[in-house]
């Protein structure tokens, strides 16, 4: 009888066994001494539509160092390929960045990325970039100053992430694939460029999808990180008028006409004086009143041409379509909102609010 009673709990205990078990992976058994952890990955187009796969080993390891490349036609057979070129097995599991060529992003990466997102070994947290130039040759040339040049990479990606103060757009796997499926947003990259010397960010990239149709130069991708959902630059230089404005946080409020025919933008800015190295004499109100109208008239300038170049190349990185939607109403198609936001007027307005390095007088 108490058996009979406890005949159920066992039934469904062991159905979920075998459920679970038949979904479960191969196992996979491997000594320490045997494993080598890869952080980062650089793609690029290869010869015959192949594609070339870099990183760097032994990772993590106080060994030489060496750049590993391959070409391949699957993006799998990078791993396989590795390992029988190394004497420890890969695992992805530490992958921590991706870097992809500027030239191959502008044909569509969404077949690698898809290749990421279905591994169940590689982290949603995997940080993507895009990079002008020659990567392979700016690591080769700098593994013996940076022995552990992955590991800084991997540093200076996580110390950006964490403050979070606008000095670079940093994306991850599992940002990037909710941009590309959301009904108006596009997805954003960090794009840098590379050559034998240096590694530099130049701004950011905008996605149609899964390719790569635009980039900002410095000036603009700063103007982007204050209308993005960051609002805070912890230093914005203008050379222009040889002013750093330090703390600058933003608050934008966007307007949508219910014609959609017109969109109009405030920003209020608000920050200090850090730097000044012009003429003007900054200790009077009347001058630093009209460095103030030059700088919020330039902003403008900035933010018009920054929303302009989105319009032309038909993308919506600041997910300003989400404005079309009203309760009870059916929201349209992406393709309409499209149309529709390339043919809109703008109305830009920076209402900027900036403290002087000291205090200044009345005197007109």
């Amino acid at each position: 009888m108490r058996a009979t009673k406890w005949l159920p709990l066992f039934l469904f205990l062991g159905s979920v066994c075998v459920a679970v078990s038949g979904c479960r992976p191969l196992p996979q058994k491997n000594t320490l001494e045997e494993l080598a952890p890869v952080i980062f990955w650089s793609i690029d187009e290869g010869t015959g539509g192949k594609l070339k796969i870099s990183t760097m080993v032994p990772p993590l390891i106080q060994e030489p160092k060496k750049l590993l490349t391959l070409q391949v036609d699957l993006l799998e057979q990078g791993t396989k390929g590795f390992n029988l070129r190394y004497d420890r097995e890969w695992k992805l599991g530490q992958l921590r960045i991706l870097l992809i060529s500027e030239s191959l992003a502008r044909k569509g990466i969404g077949s690698i990325i898809n290749t990421l997102m279905t591994n169940p070994e590689i982290s949603q947290r995997l940080f993507l970039a895009v990079v002008k130039g020659d990567f392979d040759r700016y690591v080769g040339s700098q593994l013996k100053e940076q022995s552990q040049l992955d590991y800084a990479l991997y540093r200076m990606f996580k110390h950006y992430e964490r403050k979070n103060q606008g000095e670079l757009t940093i994306v991850n796997l599992h940002q990037f694939m909710k941009k590309v499926y959301s009904r108006y947003s596009d997805p954003v990259l960090p794009i840098f460029q590379a050559d034998e010397a240096d590694f530099v960010y130049e701004g950011s990239a905008f996605f149609k999808r899964d390719r790569l149709v635009a980039n900002t130069d410095k000036s603009k991708d700063q103007m982007f990180q204050l209308l993005s959902n960051r609002h805070v630059l912890k230093l914005f230089p203008i050379p222009r008028y040889y002013t750093t404005i330090g703390q600058l946080r933003s608050k934008v409020r966007w307007k949508l006409s219910r014609d959609h025919s017109e969109l109009s933008v405030t920003v209020a800015l608000r920050g200090r004086i850090q730097e000044y190295r012009g003429a003007r004499n900054l200790y009077k109100r009347s001058e630093l009143g009209a460095l103030k109208k030059e700088i919020q008239s330039w902003l403008e300038q900035q933010t018009r041409a920054l929303l302009e170049s989105m319009q032309r190349e038909g993308v919506d990185p600041l997910q300003i379509g989400d404005l079309t939607l009203r309760p009870a109403s059916k929201p349209i198609d992406r393709e309409e909102w499209l149309q529709e936001w390339r043919k809109m007027r703008l109305n830009v307005r920076i209402d900027l609010n900036i403290q002087p390095l000291t205090k200044v007088s009345g005197e007109f």
